[in-house]
């Protein structure tokens, strides 16, 4: 049976993220900045026509575009929109990938059914939902193969680009040769530069040129993914999706401060932040540390950190104050001035195997308690509704 494939992208995810919190954005030309405000990592359909390019430095582009509006990132915030999507997403299909941030590949095969309707209908009903439910904007390629998933996806965008109003795009396979004989090879997803530029030499200019090679050639060239690759053009579905996620190997949480720091309390304020958010995402998981890791950047971006084991692996906050508070009396110089800081938990292993020691049973409990009820504190009143103190 041949597979049907969509690729879910979230429009412009951060700048529309943004949106939501300050309708007042809307209209306007609005570009976020990565982490440290350093380059424009998302932009808004007005920013785009203005001529600001992707990557573009932040101290270069505020001088150049005046009339648009800067905003530092907040990742913390994005995750959690993107949850709320991704997880709207298994209402469709139990078949998701989540690729990124803002997008995911569904397997819709057999779904017509079951809902009742073509996959085209599916398509519209989860754009319509997930704008309806959360606020945000999202394009849907629909085809037979991830590869082909993902170029009817850039079809969509390149639409509303020109303000035609088709946020969904599919590729059938009446259309797969017009489609690759529109398509230069360099844009296919999964052809870096290296690739563009030896098929160049050989005059294969579009995907179309592409899938016209003779197997022997491309697999001598190109070795087996050049051949994976012809097939997933062609529409058939060489890389599944794959909805198995394995547990992550680190989590991390790091941010700029709003302006240059050499206030110690300040520091561990913010670094008790962070800690609370990646025990939050711990907890989420169902994973605990055994090694965490404190980092401080410099105002010149000079990186200091140190890590320590544990004794007994933990995912909850009131555990690991005291281990932070002592790595940053080891970091910290007064007369430093730092920019950042940050906190990483190492050597995750899942929460239920792992055995409580008898000596302090009584203690972790209570704290993994207080940890439990904090979260549902946030998720009934919001984020920040409790902070951790600083001694």
């Amino acid at each position: 049976m041949k597979r049907v494939i969509a690729l879910v992208d979230c429009n412009n995810f951060f700048v529309s993220c943004e949106r939501l919190l300050k309708p007042e954005l809307i209209g306007k030309a609005v570009c976020v900045l990565s982490n440290n405000d350093g380059c424009v990592v998302s932009r808004s359909n007005e920013a785009k026509r203005m001529g600001v390019e992707m990557g573009a430095p932040y101290f270069i582009a505020k001088n150049q575009f005046k009339k648009v509006i800067f905003l530092s990132g907040n990742l913390s915030y994005y995750c959690e929109i993107s949850k709320r999507i991704m997880d709207k997403l298994y209402d469709f299909t139990p078949d998701v990938e989540v690729y990124s941030i803002d997008e995911a590949f569904l397997d819709l095969t057999g779904l017509k059914k079951t809902f009742n309707c073509s996959y085209e209908k599916i398509c519209e009903r989860i754009i319509k939902e997930i704008k309806d439910e959360i606020g945000i904007d999202v394009s849907v390629g629909l085809s037979y193969s991830k590869v082909l998933a993902k170029l009817a996806n850039d079809k969509a965008k390149d639409l509303q680009k020109i303000k035609i109003d088709k946020k969904n795009y599919k590729i059938g396979f009446r259309q797969i040769k017009q489609e690759l004989q529109g398509t230069l090879v360099s844009q296919v997803w999964g052809v870096g530069k290296n690739t563009a530029s030896l098929l160049k030499k050989y005059s294969i200019q579009s995907a179309w040129d592409f899938v016209l090679q003779e197997d022997i050639w491309i697999k001598k060239n190109l070795g087996k993914t050049g051949l994976d690759l012809k097939q997933e053009l062609l529409g058939n579905s060489i890389n599944p999706v794959q909805n198995t996620d394995s547990p992550p190997k680190t989590i991390s949480r790091s941010e700029s401060f709003k302006e240059f720091q050499t206030n110690k309390t300040y520091i561990q304020k913010e670094l008790n932040y962070h800690i609370h958010r990646v025990c939050k995402k711990l907890r989420q998981e169902n994973l605990l540390t055994s090694c965490i890791s404190v980092m401080l950047r410099t105002k010149d971006f000079q990186i200091q950190s140190i890590k320590i084991n544990l004794v007994n692996p933990t995912n909850t906050e009131f555990e690991l104050l005291e281990h932070s508070k002592n790595i940053l009396d080891l970091l910290y110089e007064k007369n430093t001035v730092y920019r950042s800081c940050g906190f990483c938990a190492m050597k995750l292993t899942i929460a239920t195997v792992q055995q409580i020691s008898i000596f302090n049973s009584t203690k972790t409990l209570k704290r993994q308690e207080l940890s439990k009820s904090w979260d549902k504190l946030e998720e009934k009143f919001g984020k920040n509704i409790i902070t951790l103190g600083v001694k």
